[in-house]
């Protein structure tokens, strides 16, 4: 992700046409001074521009322009509801193509008509001079979009769609009216506008297909409220959501939406946080619970402190991370542009090449029937298909994962995915639910278990790690109280350390107490003594003189999630393999790996030994995937082809992964290898008809097996059917094995 976000910036692009006229754009964008890089997605009409600086967006603007193309800032601070993804100017010429097919279909039909009676025998034609008043209004009107881009073609030294269609129907549109004027009978005005008149329907419905596409981000938009109500001089005051400050109080209402990220200082009440989850289920708050703007307040008055807003609520960043993943563009895509860059110039020669076979090499040489059949090869060649068959499944695929509580951060980590055959998880809080308690306290040789606690609690007093909440509610439910703790020292993979009453005093690993020099045979004697439900150790030591006495141990237990078996099932079924991987001791790791149906277990590893492990699968050849917390994973999520990172939602270690699973549960890693698999299929679906269409319909159109009205309705629908293809994505549902309480 850009490291100056402020600096990128998305422009929406008017007049593309098809995959050359994007192409275009971003040569005119990377040309500009100050434009450090520039992707432009056909699908969304939009450009994705990092600059030097903020204020030469005008600059990249201008350079759009000038390349013959509309442009304008796309908005970030749109009213709620509103998606962002097409400004009023633009989102208005759409909604007139409409009409322009409207007006087209009436003026083509009554030249169409007469050859759809042939077929029954009829044989009729409408005067030559009624059939030209019929064709110039489609032609010079309604067609005045294909010249347009056609000369915006010429002026950028380029190739297009409009270029093609503009000398194709203007070529049959010219024949005829030299034909008319020779007397000849045999005219070709309903292939020139039927051409035009198709290719604007296609484009229309093409046009209505995409945004369905955007759907995703759409309806994260609407579920920002556009007011809240903030308490003001101890009054309710209904303010508009610009308005509302980090930091006011908000009343929610029950079965109001949540205005804006806070945490709760009154009231308690159940919320529905299916936009951020995935699954609507009613989650309990209570004053100090954090709260996620967008969520619904089911039942109970809430009163919110404000802790976010704009741009930095976590409905913001939701919705940035999918625009980010649907910008870019993966490795396949680029292969794609530089097809689509010399497309339309080899079009061009076949026509032209075609042209010459008919009227100087074939039998009975014809100039009308060449150009009939050079007109075919030009419209039925489609560089839409190909530019659109990549983005829009990009698109629908990101979309409908992100609805399932699957957040991708890129196109690039979703083609990896799909190969992904090696999934390494963390145990602690990923495959258990991260809430140890202490089930056993066991002191070695004559220390008291009083005195033991005591030292324990007042070094855990002052760590972070997860297990120091539980030993201090353990020591607190024993009536231990402990005495201050200075000079704390931690020790990462092995644990931490501190001055307890002039003594350091170590809290760790039995790794760690190896090292510092424990007798094994102490740590065998405690080790026998606690049980096997507490298969978490944490031992501790204490400095005397020099020399490091074990004092005892403390054992924890900790339940796996409930979907953590169904996470390694349903990866089985994939045909993906689940390694253990944790900075836990060997038995507990081992008893985890047991219930879960995991064979590989690498236990008692130091963070920088997991990312050594992760490299290490990465040598092998196997395609890794690293599922941790985001944060004491952190070399082993960097070390891994694919990283993800569990979230609540109101973290920012979203960022830090490569795909962020909005509720912790393991199993959403199988899901987001079943949809990127079936994005990548679709993706090579679509790029096999594409080029398949313009294979065989372009030979077929120059041996003049092809009339031009028929080219032309193919070349329209070959685009409607690659984004129809593509939006099958959107009912992709997780079909996978439900979650299964498992006991360890």
């Amino acid at each position: 992700m850009n490291s100056n976000p402020s600096n990128t910036i998305d422009i929406a692009v008017g007049g593309m046409s098809c995959a050359s006229c994007s192409s275009a754009v971003e040569k005119a964008l990377l040309a500009t001074p100050g434009v450090i890089s520039a992707t432009v997605n056909l699908a969304t009409e939009k450009a994705r521009v990092q600059l030097a600086k903020p204020d030469l967006l005008q600059n990249a603007i201008e350079a759009v322009q000038k390349a013959g193309y509309d442009a304008e800032p796309v908005k970030t601070d749109l009213p709620a509801g509103q998606s962002g993804q097409q400004p009023a100017a633009i989102t208005q010429k759409a909604d007139t193509e409409g009409q322009m097919v409207l007006w087209g279909a009436l003026l083509t039909l009554p030249l169409v008509l007469p050859m759809a009676g042939m077929l029954f025998g009829k044989h009729y034609m409408l005067p030559g001079w009624i059939q030209l008043l019929l064709a110039s209004p489609v032609q010079f009107w309604l067609g005045a979009r294909f010249y347009r881009g056609a000369l915006k073609a010429i002026q950028n030294r380029t190739g297009n769609m409009d270029l093609l269609v503009a000398i194709g129907t203007s070529a049959a549109f010219g024949l005829s009216a030299y034909m008319l004027g020779e007397g000849n009978p045999h005219l070709y005005f309903e292939a020139s506008a039927a051409v035009i008149t198709l290719v604007m329907l296609g484009k229309w419905l093409e046009a209505r297909a995409k945004r369905q596409t955007t759907a995703a981000i759409a309806a994260l938009q609407a579920l920002r409220p556009d007011t809240a109500t903030v308490i003001q001089n101890g009054h309710e005051k209904v303010l508009p959501i610009a308005s509302v400050a980090v930091g006011m109080q908000v009343v929610v209402k029950p079965g109001e939406r949540i205005p804006l990220d806070g945490r709760v200082l009154e009231g308690e009440g159940h919320v529905d946080e299916a936009l951020i989850t995935g699954e609507s289920q009613a989650v309990e708050k209570s004053p100090g619970s954090l709260v996620t703007g967008g969520a619904v307040n089911l039942d109970g008055r809430l009163l919110i402190e404000v802790s976010a807003v704009g741009a930095e609520t976590t409905l913001a960043k939701i919705i940035r991370l999918v625009e980010d993943a649907q910008a870019a563009k993966p490795d396949i895509q680029k292969l794609v542009d530089k097809v689509s860059a010399v497309f339309v110039p080899v079009v061009l020669v076949i026509a032209a090449l075609t042209l010459v076979y008919w009227v100087f090499l074939a039998d009975g040489g014809n100039l009308e029937l060449a150009i009939v059949n050079a007109v075919a090869v030009l419209v039925i060649a489609c560089p839409c298909a190909l530019g659109l068959a990549t983005p829009t499944a990009i698109m629908a695929g990101t979309g409908v994962a992100a609805r399932h509580g699957i957040l991708i951060k890129d196109a690039q980590a979703l083609e990896l995915a799909h190969r992904i055959n090696t999934v390494v998880f963390d145990k602690t809080g990923t495959l258990t639910e991260g809430k140890p308690s202490v089930g056993a306290a066991v002191p070695f040789d004559s220390n008291s278990l009083h005195s033991f606690l005591a030292k324990a609690a007042a070094v855990e007093a002052g760590s972070a790690h997860p297990l120091a909440s539980a030993v201090l509610a353990y020591a607190q439910g024993q009536g231990v109280q402990w005495p201050g703790v200075s000079q704390l020292q931690d020790q990462p993979g092995r644990g931490v350390s501190g001055m307890v009453n002039g003594t350091r005093v170590y809290v760790g690993t039995a790794r760690w107490m190896r090292e510092l020099g424990v007798p094994e045979s102490a740590l065998s004697a405690v080790n026998q003594a606690l049980p096997d439900n507490a298969p978490t150790h944490a031992w501790v030591a204490e400095d005397q003189q020099g020399e490091v006495s074990l004092l005892g141990a403390l054992g924890f237990g900790d339940a796996l999630k409930a979907g953590a078996f169904a996470a390694v099932q349903n990866l089985t079924n994939l045909q993906v393999k689940s390694v253990l991987l944790t900075g836990d001791s060997r038995a507990s790791a081992q008893r985890v790996a047991q219930a879960l149906g995991i064979s590989e277990v690498q236990a008692e590893q130091l963070p920088h030994n997991k990312s050594e492990a992760v490299a290490h699968y990465r040598q092998q050849g196997q395609v890794v995937a690293m599922v941790g917390d985001g944060i004491n994973d952190a070399p082993a999520l960097a070390a891994a082809d694919v990283s993800f990172a569990m979230s609540s939602g109101t973290e920012v270690a979203m960022h830090a992964a490569d795909i962020t699973l909005m509720r912790p549960d393991p199993a959403l890693v199988a899901q987001t290898i079943d949809i990127s698999r079936r994005t990548y299929n679709k993706i090579k679906q679509n790029l096999f008809w594409a080029f398949v269409y313009n294979a065989v319909g372009i030979p077929l159109a120059a041996m003049g097996l092809l009339n031009p009205v028929v080219a032309g309705a193919a070349m329209a629908l070959s685009s409607v059917s690659v984004v129809s293809n593509a939006l099958l994505l959107t009912r992709w549902k997780p079909k996978l094995l439900k979650p299964e309480t498992v006991e360890l």
